[in-house]
This record gives C-alpha cells, structure tokens and sequence, in this order.
C-alpha cells in the first residue's frame, strides 16, 4: 500500500467479513467496525438477561441474524466484555449456525471476562483495548445505572399510552 509517508506491507484478509454485534449496546461500535470493513456483512445476536429470585442472572440467546457463513471471518464486536456470559452464549450460538472463523473484539475487558471466554471457546482470538481489574464494581454500578434508566423510560412510555 503507498501512503503520504511511503510504501507498507500490509496483510489482506482473503475471507469476506460478518460484523456481528449483541443487540442492542454494541450497535455504535459495530457502526465504527462497518466504517473500516467497507464491504462486510451484518450479523446480529438478540440476547438478553433474566432475572432470578436471588438476584443472579442467565444469559438468553433469543435469536441470531446473519447471512450465509461458508468461507466468511466473523467478528463479534461489544464495546465491553465483563462477565463473559453474553459473549460466550453468543459465540455458541454463532458456532451451532457454522461459523467457524470467530474473532471478538472489546475495548474494555475484566480479567475474569476474558478467562470465562478463552476457557469456553479457546479457539476464539479476542483483540481488546483496556483489561480493567477493577471492571467488577464498575459493571454492577453500569447494570444499576442502566435498569433505573430503562425502568424510567418503559414507566413513562406506560404513562403516555394512558393519555
């Protein structure tokens, strides 16, 4: 490749690209990834969590959207990975409908995320920004924040219906 500043020797990728993101947090991101991969395809997977009594929580894969997978490079991109439970039910799923060339992309990652997915799917090659150690506190203050706001928001589309 010649640029301004001289001529590079780059890498191609020979396989066509999926740019997969869990709905709904990773949608900007995944944006940014279309911004460079200019002919990629789009995949999506629709997870979410559930609650239980106790507080805790699974991970539901309710559907994944993707186009055919033969001979493609898929990369999961979230702009965070904390506990390794969304992104290692997304890469199962994406692995049961045949994607084999899986890459996941982060930018901020906890120590204990990134062990959960390399220990489940050591076959996937995960690329991150930042590793927090601090990440779990962090997270379970985000998830508080982003229930108030979602609770928020859901009471006060309930309000308008009413009017």
């Amino acid at each position: 490749v010649e640029t301004p500043l001289g001529v590079a020797a780059v890498e191609e990728i020979s396989d066509k690209v999926v740019v997969a993101t869990i709905l709904r947090a990773g949608l900007p991101f995944h944006q940014g990834f279309l911004n460079y991969f200019d002919d990629a395809e789009n995949g999506f997977v629709s997870a979410f969590r559930k609650s239980r009594p106790d507080g805790s929580f699974i991970v539901d894969v309710e559907y994944v959207s993707t186009s055919a997978l033969t001979g493609k490079a898929l990369i999961l991109v979230d702009p965070m990975l904390a506990t390794g439970g969304s992104a290692c039910d997304a890469i199962a799923r994406l692995k049961e409908d045949g994607f084999t060339n899986i890459r996941m992309m982060a930018l901020v990652a906890s120590p204990e995320g990134v062990k959960v997915v390399t220990e489940a799917h050591p076959d996937v090659d995960i690329y991150l920004a930042a590793i927090v150690v601090f990440v779990g506190r962090m997270f379970t203050n985000l998830a508080i924040i982003r229930r108030f706001y979602v609770d928020k928001w859901t009471r006060k589309i309930e309000e308008r219906k009413k009017v």
